[in-house]
Order: C-alpha cells, then structure tokens, then sequence
C-alpha cells in the first residue's frame, strides 16, 4: 500500500509540473534585459531630452553674454518745423565696436540744419564724419559687465553640462532599481510557485491516503490550511510584481508613447559583467580617482568660478570711474589725412563715492558667498567619498552574506527532501514537512533579497559616482 502510495505522488508531481510548464509554454513568456531596458530608457525617456534642454539653456545663455560685444548700428533722427519754418533737422549715426578690455571704436555721422539750430550742433554743409574710441581707464578697463556677463555664462555652461550629467545619472539610477524592485518581485512570486504546487499535490495525496484509510482525516484539514496559505502567499507575492511592473512601465517610452508591460513579461537576472558594462562600471579599480571629475563637484567648481568673476567685478567697482572719449572730425570721409589731431572732439568724466559703502558691501557679500560655496564643496567631496566607501563595504558584506546564504538554502532543501521521505514512509508528518519548508521558503526569500541587494548596491555605485552615460 506505501508503494502504491509513493508512486501515486510521484506521478502525480510530474503531472503538475507538465501542466504548469505547458501553461508557460502556452503564455508565451518573454524576457526584458537589463541591458535592453536600460538601452530603451536612454533612447527614449522624455527626462533624457529635457537634460539637453538644460545645455541648450547654457548655450542660450553663452549667446546672450557674446551679445555684448557685437557690432552696433544707431541712428537718431530729430525734426521740428512750424508755419512753415524749420526749426531743426538733426540727424546722428553711428557705427560701434565694443572690443574685450573696455575700449570700443566708434565711427559717427552727423548732420544738422534749422533756423533755431543750437550753435554747438552746428556742422558743415555736407555733415561732419568723426572717428574715435572711447576707453575707461580704472574702473572697467579689466573687467566690466560685458566681460564678466561673458565669463560667468562660460561657467554657467559647464554647471549646466555637470547638471545634465546628474539628471541622466539619477534617472538611470532609479530606473535600475525599478528593473531590480520587478526583478524581486518576480522571484518571489517564482518561489511561492513552486511551493503553492508542492503543497497542491501533497493536500491530493492526503486525500487519497484517507480515502485508503492509511491517513487519518484531519490531515486533510492541516493539508489544506498550508495550501490556502500558501495561496495567500502567491496571491501577495503576485500583487508586488504587478505593482513592481507598473513602476518600471513608468521608464518606458517609444516616440514619447509611455509603455506598459504585458503580463507575459518577466525581467532577467543580469549576470555581474553584463550590469558592471550597462553602468560602465568596467575597469574602475580607484573610484575615489573619480571624485575630481564628479558632476556635483563639478557644477560647485563653476559656481564658485562663477562667484569669483562677480568678486573680481565688485573689487573693480571700487576705482574712480574714468571715461574717456576721443574723436577725429572731417568733412570728408573718404581722405584719412583729413582726420587728425588738428580737428577733434574730447569728452572725459571722472567720479568716485567718497565713502564707497554700497561698493565695499557689495565685495563683502561676494566674498561671503564664495566662502559658502567653497565650505559646501568641501562637505559635498567628503560627503561623497564617505558614501563611495559605505557602497563598497555593503557591497563586500553583501558577497559574504550572499555565500553564506546559499549555504544555508543548500541545507535546507536537503532537510525538506529527507523529510519529505520519511514522510513518504509514515515516519514523519504534515506539521514537521510545513516546518521544514517554511523555513525553506523564508531562506530562498532572504537569498532572493541579498541578491537584488547585490544588484542595488552596483546600481548605487554608478550613482554616487556620478557616472554620466
């Protein structure tokens, strides 16, 4: 009667199986990658096209500063007549280029009649053509708005490329544990699987064994009770990977359509070489090398440069202001020997605050600011490097935790089996088999999450490292 029983159970196992497999078959299960995943949000999420909405805006910006230091037409055109007499007729043009040190080269024409003509706006027939420059000797000769308008638009461009650099670094980070949340998730509902059958065919062979009175009947109910919660347990496990897909349905996108997986999806156990290239994590062997070229490190080092082109401008703006202007004036334009010394007109201006407090705070507060900007790049580098050595000692904890694990699964599922054969010869019971998995399933589940812990934790040092793919 034991034998017929040990084979019943035996056949109906192969049974199960072959049905669940065929059911898999049927469904048509297809992996997603790592590496294909990744490849999909880089080409496609819409937060990678607006991080090079943040260069354009550095660019834009770049484009406005040279602004200032482009060529210059201007015409001024003024006339009054009344009753039939002309008051005036003024008109002014004048040609401008503004150079990098504060000079600007300036060519002019001006014509002006009318009865009432102001004497000094009086002019040759013809009109009068001058030629000059114009200059300020202490404040503004080495640096002025123009200049420094140029130069922090420079570093503003590198703070928004180290943005960028951040922005793509933080997305790929938290779409990587998305895939590795859904990956979880999915070995999980794997694990309650295979158990949810065991415990399917065990509650069956009960039955059959009571039905030849070999099992009393309340093994039925103690069968029964482990295959509900079992169930409970799958339907749990089943729920968390639905909700895990949905989070990474959120990083998929074709043609700025977002995506959503079909069931029938399941994600891929990356191997360790293929996640390390993913995240361009090869070769790395000095990752506190990498901190001087770190995107946070970087933005800081152009808003402290940036900083210090605004304290060069206020330390400037405590010269006298000196401006000088020096024109040659000819009748004719197109004879150079006719402008010279002899013919000119001159124009000097000379100011200066006599306590310059507005100026001298001014420089106060730039000072400040750079001060603060510098102690928060001291904190962020520490910051970093501290967190860059935490990664590693989890990720080498991890590696041990995760040989020590396997260990102790190994062990256990020799005790369910050799269980599970003393049970088959009446000399153990439901009560001992539902505790031996049990603590079968709590081992592969702690596997399960040392893993994806594993996982994380590579995902994590691409992140702190600042990475920009």
């Amino acid at each position: 009667m034991k034998t017929r029983f040990i084979l019943f159970v035996f056949i109906l196992s192969i049974s199960v199986r072959y049905v669940t497999a065929q059911q898999f078959s049927n469904a048509k299960i297809e992996m997603l990658s790592f590496e294909e995943y990744i490849g999909y949000v880089k080409k496609h999420h819409p937060l990678i096209k607006q991080s090079e909405l943040t260069l354009s805006i550095g660019e834009a910006n770049l484009l406005r500063a040279r602004g200032g230091f482009d060529p210059k037409i201007e015409a001024d055109y003024n006339r009054k007549k009344f009753k039939n007499t002309e008051y005036y007729d003024l008109l002014n043009a004048t040609f401008k280029i503004p150079t990098w040190y504060g000079v600007e080269f300036k060519a002019n024409f001006e014509e002006n009649t009318g009865v009432f003509l102001n004497e000094d706006l009086t002019v040759p027939d013809g009109g009068l053509y001058s030629a000059g420059v114009s200059f300020s000797l202490a404040q503004g000769l080495l640096i002025n708005e123009r200049m420094a308008s140029l130069k922090k638009a420079r570093h503003f461009k590198r703070q928004t490329k180290a943005e960028r650099d951040l922005l793509v670094n933080n997305l790929l980070y938290d779409a990587s544990k998305a895939y590795f949340n859904w990956l979880e998730a999915s070995n999980e509902q794997n694990i309650y699987s295979s158990f949810l059958e065991n415990a399917s065919v065990r509650l069956t062979a009960i039955k059959r064994s009571v039905e030849v009175g070999e099992k009393p009947k309340i093994d039925i109910t103690e069968a029964r009770i482990i295959l509900n919660n079992r169930e409970l347990n799958y339907e749990a496990a089943l729920l968390k990977r639905k909700k895990a897909a949905l989070e990474v349905s959120n990083y998929l996108w074709v043609n700025n359509i977002p995506l959503e997986l079909e069931e029938n999806v399941f994600p891929e156990m990356p191997e360790k070489e293929v996640l390390e290239k993913v995240l361009e994590l090869e070769g790395i062997t000095n990752v506190n090398a990498l901190l001087d070229t770190h995107p946070k490190l970087l933005s800081l080092d152009a808003k402290i440069d940036g900083l210090a082109v605004d304290k060069s401008l206020k330390l400037n703006k405590l010269l006298p202001k000196i401006d000088l202007q020096y024109n040659f004036l000819s009748q004719e334009y197109n004879q150079l020997n006719t402008f010279n010394t002899a013919n000119y007109k001159a124009f000097v201006n000379f100011s200066l605050p006599l306590f310059l407090r507005k100026e001298r705070g001014d420089l106060k507060l730039s000072k400040l600011k750079i001060k603060d900007a510098n102690f928060d790049r001291v904190s962020t580098a520490l910051n970093l490097s501290n967190k860059i050595e935490a990664v590693n000692t989890e990720i080498e904890s991890l590696v041990t935790q995760s040989s020590l694990v396997k260990t102790i699964v190994k062990d256990y599922t020799a005790l369910v089996s050799a269980e599970e054969r003393k049970f088959s010869l009446g000399e153990s019971s439901l009560f001992l088999i539902n505790s031996r998995e049990q603590k079968l399933i709590d081992a592969q589940l702690k596997e399960n999450e040392i893993i994806i812990k594993q996982l994380i934790a590579t995902a994590n040092l691409y992140n702190t490292l600042g990475i920009a793919i």
